[in-house]
């Protein structure tokens, strides 16, 4: 549901503004009608949903800031709509514009905008105060809020008594506490010092983790906007170049400007296990039969295969060599002869930065598993290093590479003995092979060993350190 909505959004500063946005519809230049006006916003459409951080984001003159004043009514578009909670702004009375902001919008300014008369806990009552909040519970809601925002006992102070950083919290909090829908932050933190600016991101994203606000956030930083934005539109002369996500902008520009306006982000904070993970063939099910596993290593032309449940729950991996002395033995389910060590979980929000180390010491591809442990996809190694030449140097800790335990249970109650053809079809992601002769679902993205085995036609059975394929 679209919180915000701004639909073909024109604002044009100047005597002639109908004429400017007539002329530029038309194919004019902004450029070229600047004695007729300034078209500082061209044609701006998106929406912003419920529970949404959206970054606008610009070199100094893109209209950002025009933007974000449009929507808190502080200007009126030349042409186009805004809407706030379905109602069109640029058509509220002067009555109906102060309840919405009153009741929906609230607004963090870059030069905190505090008044220096007034206490903290004064300043950050005062939207309470203008919606009529009794004062003892108007005090009692913003000491909360200071409180929230790591200001607990310094309400009494008075703004000049605090530092560049604190007096930005206080804006925050006078912003929560007025708990409105929207909150609207134009450049909130440009006037910081880098290392208090990177708390208040921090602080920022842990307070819209518990209060899923709908947040408007203006800034012309691109590290801060891929940090923060859960989309992102970027702007240039007015327009809007490109709306997405961090990812989306980074891997997918739609034009030069915005390739080379985000060159220099450091892509390993970006983009995450997902952004590389892969498909792969090379999965059977614990209860399938060993000789069907050796019909999947011959097709795939791999060395190992990893071994799911029906729900697609990763249990281990298993070799070549296992599933040829499984046949022999005449098992009839791979169960037995599963191997845990050395695989290694990450989850599809992991950095990239964080998959470095240990995909260079791991024996198979790591394996790409949701909350539940499910199987999502792979990332070969060869995957890693290829992103290793378009990334800059990676550094951080691995708190999200984990080992596979040693032992877990199937989640299913599947009969070892029964045929593995009525398997449900496989989710996105990752490809539940079960049976060689059915088709495959998704391209194979596996590739051999590092020693150059392929499996099962490389001569010979792989030995029982090869795992899945690498």
């Amino acid at each position: 549901m679209a919180v915000v909505r701004a639909s073909h959004v024109w604002k044009v500063f100047g005597r002639n503004e109908k004429e400017v946005v007539k002329r530029i519809k038309a194919g004019a230049d902004r450029s070229d009608l600047t004695d007729l006006g300034t078209a500082a916003v061209i044609d701006a459409s998106f929406e912003v949903s419920k529970g949404e951080i959206f970054v606008v984001m610009g070199l100094s003159g893109s209209g950002k800031s025009t933007l974000i004043r449009m929507i808190n009514g502080l200007w009126a578009p030349s042409d186009g709509t805004i809407e706030i909670a379905g109602n069109d702004i640029g058509t509220m009375s002067t009555t109906e514009l102060r309840q919405a902001r009153r009741d929906h919008i609230s607004m963090v300014f870059q030069h905190f905008a505090l008044l220096p008369h007034r206490t903290v806990r004064e300043n950050a009552a005062y939207a309470l105060n203008l919606q009529g909040v009794a004062r003892g519970e108007a005090i009692e809601r913003a000491d909360t809020w200071l409180d929230a925002v790591g200001l607990g006992g310094w309400g009494d102070k008075y703004p000049n008594q605090l530092s560049g950083g604190m007096q930005q919290r206080v804006g925050l909090a006078r912003a929560l506490a007025a708990e409105t829908d929207i909150l609207l932050m134009d450049e909130a933190f440009s006037a910081l010092d880098p290392l208090i600016r990177r708390e208040m991101q921090d602080q920022l994203v842990e307070l819209q983790a518990s209060l899923g606000k709908t947040i408007v956030f203006i800034t012309h930083d691109l590290n801060e906007a891929m940090y923060l934005g859960d989309r992102i539109a970027v702007m240039r002369d007015g327009r809007i170049a490109q709306i997405g996500t961090s990812e989306d902008i980074l891997t997918r520009p739609t034009d030069d400007y915005v390739a080379n306006f985000v060159q220099d982000v450091d892509r390993t904070r970006v983009l995450t296990a997902s952004s590389i993970m892969q498909d792969t063939n090379a999965v059977v099910r614990h209860s399938a039969s060993p000789r069907t596993a050796m019909r999947l290593f011959e097709r795939e032309r791999v060395s190992g295969l990893f071994v799911i449940d029906s729900t697609r729950h990763l249990l281990g991996t298993v070799s070549d060599s296992s599933a040829v002395r499984a046949a022999r033995e005449d098992a009839t389910a791979l169960s037995d002869h599963l191997e845990t060590e050395g695989i290694l979980t990450v989850g599809p929000d992991t950095p990239l930065s964080e998959l470095f180390a240990p995909s260079s010491t791991a024996r198979v591809p790591l394996a790409v598993v949701d909350d539940d442990n499910r199987l999502l996809g792979v990332i070969p190694r060869i995957a890693v290093l290829n992103s290793m030449s378009q990334l800059g140097p990676a550094t951080g800790e691995m708190p999200l590479v984990t080992p596979l335990p040693a032992t877990v249970e199937p989640q299913d109650d599947i009969d070892p003995s029964l045929d593995d053809s009525d398997a449900p079809e496989p989710k996105p992601g990752i490809a539940a092979a079960g049976n060689a002769d059915e088709p495959a679902h998704a391209a194979s993205s596996t590739t051999t060993f590092p020693d150059g085995t392929d499996g099962p036609d490389s001569g010979g059975p792989a030995d029982d350190t090869k795992g899945a394929d690498r």
